[in-house]
């Protein structure tokens, strides 16, 4: 057998290693031209080098073993697959597209908690009197639970994803608690976007602002409404309504996480007007 390689010469002449050799030969795409009766060894012919170089370079673009084998069944050169690799071509570019899509939402989940855990260990969870700049967001108003506004942040996403460049928020209308029939909107800050019939697009006033953060959960944030109400009336200041609440750290992406860890800030614009 002078001619014939074993597996192993096979497998370093074609770079074919004797795993993927003894796969594609299970799966028909490169049968050995000789097996040995009792030993099975495998043996191939010189023909075959060939042959193997050309599935190599087939599964190196991403082709199936299934297409690699109707692909030598039926054309035996590169003029003859054109369409196929041009369907190929745009397989992979819509995978490409997906996985940028991918890479974005892992970047926006790694800066979101980067951000939020610095911002946990900075703070020291006293009210603060602050500026905040105008910024634009997108909002949808709602009448109903609190804990329906995920269902708001959620459509904003799905319209205006590409936009959102800040954190979650909750603008509260009403100037006392409500359970079921609250006054607010679900809102997202955004670089740009139009608004439709459900999400509105406008700008949130900036200005001096009241600024507690609270740690832990949202059944427990009245406790720091108490404060923030507490030190606005010890320094005579009024503020506006709607007040807001800015979701550092919530509910994650992938995990619900520890709701002792969530971090909330409330923010009061203070108003101008002198009662």
């Amino acid at each position: 057998m002078a001619d014939m390689f074993s597996i192993g010469e096979f497998s370093k002449v074609t770079g074919l290693t004797i795993k993927s050799l003894r796969f594609y030969h299970e799966q028909g795409v490169l049968t050995p031209s000789r097996v040995e009766a009792g030993s099975g060894y495998r043996y191939y012919s010189e023909s075959q080098i060939d042959t193997a170089r050309v599935i190599a370079q087939l599964r190196e673009l991403d082709f199936s073993v299934a297409d690699v084998r109707e692909i030598l069944s039926n054309h035996s050169d590169d003029a003859d697959i054109v369409e196929r690799l041009k369907s190929q071509r745009a397989v992979i570019k819509e995978r490409m597209k997906k996985d940028r899509g991918i890479a974005g939402l892992l970047d926006q989940i790694i800066v979101h908690e980067t951000e939020a855990t610095k911002t946990m260990s900075q703070t020291n969870y006293a009210v603060e009197e602050k500026n905040v700049d105008p910024c634009l967001i997108a909002s949808i108003r709602m009448k109903g639970a609190y804990s329906e506004c995920g269902k708001g942040f959620a459509k904003i996403g799905r319209r205006l994803g590409r936009f959102i460049n800040g954190k979650p928020m909750l603008l509260h209308h009403d100037t006392e608690y409500k359970e079921g029939d609250a006054d607010f909107e679900a809102c997202m800050p955004v670089k740009g976007g139009e608004s439709n019939d459900e999400i509105t697009v406008k700008e949130l006033p900036g200005g001096r602002v009241l600024s507690l953060m609270h740690l832990g959960p949202y059944e427990e944030i009245g406790r720091s409404y108490e404060k923030i109400m507490k030190h606005a009336k010890a320094q005579s200041l009024n503020y506006d309504v709607p007040t807001r609440e800015i979701y550092h750290k919530g509910p994650g992406m992938i995990f619900k996480g520890n709701p002792k860890k969530y971090l909330t800030e409330i923010v009061f614009l203070i108003s101008d007007d002198v009662s």
